[in-house]
């Protein structure tokens, strides 16, 4: 059973989507996750100066910078540290990411990988993983 959603920063939570929503289609997805019960996470390969922006402050149970743990995706470990962070196991995270190289590094650490091609493709696929609607 899926107990986490964890996000790239960079071309998954940042995608405007294809609909002009008044904010990004993945956060939205993200809030919705959290009050279905979901831990979430960010897990980004910025540089240790880089932060989530402070009004997404309180939506993530773990937030994991590749400048910040010295380990970079697609290295297993990175995905691991996540899980450990969210106290699970790899396999009850699903990882967004939009390049395939992370997504295999995800799934090789045992989480279930989902590649972000579109906001409607990715949505359509999470909410068929989570069995949950992401979406108004």
């Amino acid at each position: 059973m899926l107990k986490a959603l964890v996000l790239d920063y960079g071309g998954v939570l940042t995608d405007p989507g294809e609909d002009n929503p008044s904010e990004p289609p993945l956060l939205t997805a993200l809030r919705k996750a959290r009050q279905h019960g979901l831990k979430t996470a960010l897990l980004s390969n910025a540089d240790g100066w880089w932060q989530p922006p402070s009004s997404w402050q309180g939506l993530f149970d773990a937030t994991i910078i590749s400048g910040e743990v010295g380990l970079a995706k697609p290295q297993q470990e990175i995905y691991l540290l996540t899980a450990a962070k969210l106290n699970l196991e790899p396999q009850e995270c699903v990882f967004v990411d939009d390049l395939p190289v992370n997504v295999r590094g995800a799934a090789a650490a045992g989480m279930v990988g989902v590649h972000h091609r579109s906001t409607r493709s990715t949505l359509e696929e999470l909410e068929i993983l989570l069995a949950i609607a992401l979406r108004d």
